[in-house]
């Protein structure tokens, strides 16, 4: 076994006879060096169960984990990819949106050493145009906000080495984003562009609140932005209360404000409210930097090392 396809499964029984038609025919591809570890994610329906009859008559070697509830994708991911045992590895999605031809593509391509860590890449997607739209506004943001080398396309699926693997693993954080944690990792990246295909089968569990406790899981997870942003809010709007109440001391003075007790009000309520969001982002700023140790990333991460034979 040189090449390891992890798949997350989660309510895709329609697709599964497909699925594995499309396994057997990229074994036959990788000259009968491929593993399948199938994660079944806490699924409600009959996928489980269809993947137990169908493994032991598989032409190549096969995994079947099951969750004891429904966790997640990422989560899936990570449980495969700890059992599986090639020196390659991919993941692949079981509705089969993504060709298997990217893996072989990844696989490749890490066979060849031209990268650490292959990541595919959408330059186009036959989904309804909601759909495309949402994505992209998804995607455009994520990039905006937390991993600025994130490919206009989004990623779904990556390949990787044993090295990138193990180091990938040992990032075990909670409400973090594994995308991010690719990214934030480093290595060798290889791009590797790709056609979305239409879903053929049931319906996608990629919900829009899924999207937004992603997005904001991503966003603490990777990036201060929001705090940034906090301390530069408050810090122009403090010079713009001075600016105002200046303003309001001149009109004051000139007769043109009459009414008692306005300008001191004024001056006192532009003036602290802006103090407060900026201090309100200094004490953020403080408890990221608390909350970034509690990640335990580790400071560096050694992607090459070679020792002479002294």
């Amino acid at each position: 076994m040189k090449y390891s396809v992890v798949i997350p499964v989660y309510k895709n029984e329609a697709s599964i006879p497909r699925l594995l038609e499309a396994l057997t025919t990229m074994n036959q591809d990788l000259n009968g060096q491929l593993e399948a570890v199938f994660v079944v994610d806490g699924s409600p329906d009959q996928s489980y169960a269809l993947l137990r009859e169908a493994i032991d008559k598989l032409s190549f070697p096969a995994q079947l984990l099951a969750h004891s509830r429904n966790f997640g994708s990422f989560p899936a991911i990570r449980s495969g990819l700890k059992v599986a045992r090639g020196e390659y590895y991919g993941v692949m999605a079981a509705d089969l949106q993504e060709p298997p031809e990217l893996l072989v593509a990844f696989f490749m391509a890490l066979d060849a050493d031209e990268c650490d860590v292959a990541i595919g890449t959408r330059i186009g997607r036959n989904d309804p145009l909601m759909s495309r739209l949402s994505s992209g506004l998804f995607w455009g943001l994520y990039r905006r906000l937390v991993v600025r080398d994130m490919p206009k396309g989004g990623v779904d699926v990556f390949g990787c080495n044993r090295q990138f693997r193990d180091q990938l693993l040992q990032l075990e954080e909670s409400r973090s984003s594994l995308i991010g944690l690719i990214f934030w990792l480093g290595f060798r990246r290889k791009l590797v562009g790709y056609e979305r295909q239409l879903r053929q089968e049931g319906k996608s569990a990629w919900t829009l609140s899924k999207k937004v406790d992603y997005m904001m899981d991503s966003i603490f997870a990777f990036t201060d932005y929001p705090i940034r942003l906090l301390i530069r809010i408050g810090a122009i709007g403090s010079l713009l209360s001075a600016l105002f109440g200046m303003i309001i001391l001149i009109a004051r003075l000139s007769g043109a404000i009459e009414v008692p007790g306005y300008t001191a009000t004024m001056i006192a309520v532009l003036f602290l409210g802006a103090l407060n969001l900026f201090a309100l982002g200094m004490v953020g700023d403080y408890a990221w930097r608390g909350y970034e140790n509690t990640k335990q990333r580790p400071l560096a991460v050694v992607a090459i090392k070679h020792i002479n034979k002294w």
